[in-house]
């Protein structure tokens, strides 16, 4: 885990000013965190260490504890203003650049077609749910002071289903999207229902909006 002024804003962010995620809050307050800086987003030049730091997070992490560890990836050096559209643009060639990349097999838990209500983001071999934050979100709980991808393992989500604490956790962090922002973020349905590409962004996309992610 990597620690600094960043990481300590962006804990303080999370625990201090209440954000409606209680397991963002959770990972945080139990220092279950692999939090990197990298530059260039939405380019090639942070592809290399982001595969051997999420390489590393997924050999470190116990499948067999309850307890979650979660991966953010931040580009705190990214100075331009982005309107949602254009972070939505970045986030898609980010994770366009990694799966390049990758030299693992796309997880076979999840399909590799973002059109399909089962996609689900896999590097290295494991699927994971994107969450992109930024200054410009329409989503108060997104709005982080730089651009930032969280890489949420989807094992996670099943876990919780398997614990019977899904749906109480759901509706405890919808409720509290709804306290903070007066409605809950109109993106968000359940693995299955739709794809899930259509909420990595956070920008509430058309109904005819196409992910220009393509499986290599």
């Amino acid at each position: 885990m990597e620690t600094g002024k960043n990481y300590n804003w962006f804990k303080d962010w999370i625990i201090k000013e209440g954000h409606p995620c209680i397991m963002a809050q959770t990972v945080f307050k139990m220092d279950k965190v692999e939090f990197h800086e990298y530059n260039g987003f939405g380019e090639k030049k942070s592809v290399g260490k982001m595969l051997i730091d999420l390489e590393n997070y997924i050999e470190n992490y116990d499948f067999d504890s309850n307890e979650f560890f979660t991966f953010i990836a931040t580009f705190p050096n990214e100075t331009e203003e982005l309107t949602e559209k254009e972070f939505e643009e970045k986030l898609w060639s980010q994770l366009q650049h990694l799966h390049e990349a990758d030299d693992h097999e796309w997880d076979s838990r999840v399909n590799s077609d973002p059109e399909n209500s089962n996609f689900s983001f896999s590097l290295k071999g494991r699927a994971f749910y994107i969450v992109g934050l930024h200054p410009n979100s329409s989503r108060k709980a997104r709005q982080t002071k730089f651009p930032t991808l969280v890489f949420n393992l989807h094992w996670q989500f099943e876990k919780l289903r398997e614990m019977k604490t899904y749906q109480r956790v759901k509706k405890r962090i919808r409720r509290r999207d709804q306290k903070l922002q007066g409605s809950v973020n109109p993106v968000l349905e359940d693995f299955g229902e739709k794809s899930e590409a259509n909420q990595y962004s956070g920008r509430y996309v058309e109904e005819n909006w196409k992910c220009p992610f393509h499986h290599k």
